[in-house]
C-alpha cells in the first residue's frame, strides 16, 4: 500500500507555497488559500499571523504582502528553510520570532541548517544549543564530553554548524581533521574557547552542500524506480540524500538517484512507499529488502534485518 504524505509534509508543503508566492512580490487572499489548500480559514490566518508573523507583513483590504524592503530577497533555499522554521514555530516554543529573524543574518545562516520538517525539543539542552551556535559562529573552538554505547568520552573539536536532521539536532564540527556530527543530546560539559580557529572554506562548502548528516562516510549511489502513486512526492521535495530525477518515463514513472553512506539512508523510504518503489541499484539490496520482509513476515526462519551502525 503506498505512503500518504503526513500532517507535518502537508503543512511544510502549503508554508512553502505560501511563502514562494510571498516573496514573489503577490498580494495573498486568506480566503482563496483556504480553498486552495482545503484547509479552513483560521489555518491560513494563523499561517500568515502567527507563524510568519517574523515577516512583518502588511495588511491592506484583507490581502497579505512582503514589506516592498524584503521583496525578493530570499532564494529557493532560503523559502524552503523559513518555511520549515515557521511551521515549528508553533510546536516548539524555542522558535520565537526573534529566532526565526535570526536566519535572516547571514552570519547565522552558516551556522544553523534546517532538514526537514520535524523537530527535537531541545529542553534542558537549549542553554548548550545558544553556546555552540555562537561557537560556530565566532569560530571558538570547544571541548566537550560525549556520551556513546561504551561510555562518555572527551572531545575537542572546530564547530561549523548546527543542523536540524529528520527531527534531531547535531553539531557538526571537526575532529582531528575530521568532519563529524554529533547529537546534541549526548553532549555534556561545554567548554568554549577562549582560543580561536580559522574556518577551512572547502569544509564550511561541503556542509552546506551536504544534505545527509552521515558527514564523515564515504558515499554510494542508489538508482530507484518510482511508480507513479509516488512520484509526484519525488518531484515536488527531496526525499533522499542528493537526490536527482534521472529520467521520466512513460506513464508517469521516475528513475531517480540519490546518495548514501548506508543502507538504512534508504532501505525505510522504500519500505514506506511500498510496492511504489523499487531498487535498480546497487546490485542485490532490492533482494535483501525482499528477504527481510520475507522474514518480517515469517517466511524466512533465521533472517535478520540490517541494523544501522
Amino acid at each position: 500500500m503506498s505512503r500518504k504524505p503526513n500532517d507535518t509534509e502537508t503543512l511544510a508543503y502549503r508554508l512553502t507555497e505560501i511563502l514562494r508566492r510571498l516573496n514573489e512580490g503577490v498580494k495573498l487572499d486568506p480566503h482563496a488559500l483556504a480553498d486552495e489548500f482545503g484547509v479552513n480559514l483560521r489555518t491560513i490566518q494563523r499561517d500568515l499571523n502567527e507563524r510568519f508573523a517574523f515577516l512583518d507583513l502588511d495588511k491592506k483590504d484583507g490581502l497579505y504582502a512582503v514589506n516592498r524592503k524584503r521583496l525578493g530577497t530570499l532564494g529557493l533555499a532560503d523559502v524552503q528553510r523559513f518555511a520549515s522554521l515557521a511551521g515549528l514555530q508553533g510546536l516548539n516554543p524555542h522558535l520565537s520570532t526573534d529566532f526565526l529573524k535570526d536566519i535572516l543574518d547571514s552570519q547565522l545562516q552558516r551556522v544553523l541548517l534546517i532538514r526537514g520538517s520535524n523537530y527535537e525539543d531541545l529542553g534542558h539542552k537549549q542553554p548548550l544549543f545558544e553556546q555552540l551556535k555562537h561557537a560556530a559562529k565566532d569560530s571558538f573552538a570547544i571541548s566537550f564530553e560525549y556520551q556513546k554505547a561504551d561510555g562518555a568520552k572527551m572531545v575537542e573539536a572546530q564547530p561549523y554548524g548546527l543542523v536540524l536532521q529528520d527531527g534531531l539536532w547535531y553539531l557538526a564540527a571537526t575532529n582531528e581533521g575530521k568532519l563529524k556530527a554529533y547529537a546534541l543530546s549526548k553532549i555534556d560539559r561545554l567548554l568554549v574557547g577562549p582560543d580561536t580557529f580559522a574556518p577551512d572554506a572547502q569544509i564550511a562548502k561541503k556542509l552546506q552542500e551536504e544534505d545527509s548528516i552521515w558527514l564523515n562516510l564515504q558515499k554510494s549511489e542508489v538508482v530507484l524506480k518510482v511508480a507513479p502513486p509516488a512520484a509526484d512526492y519525488f518531484l515536488r521535495q527531496k526525499l533522499i540524500g542528493g537526490q536527482k530525477i534521472e529520467k521520466q518515463l512513460e506513464g508517469g514513472s521516475l528513475i531517480v538517484s540519490g546518495t548514501i553512506a548506508h543502507p538504512n539512508q534508504i532501505l525505510p523510504i522504500v519500505r514506506q512507499w511500498i510496492p511504489c518503489i523499487r531498487i535498480i541499484s546497487p546490485d542485490g539490496m532490492q533482494a535483501d529488502l525482499e528477504s527481510q520482509l520475507r522474514a518480517y513476515l515469517g517466511d524466512t526462519p533465521g533472517a535478520t534485518a540490517t541494523t544501522r551502525g
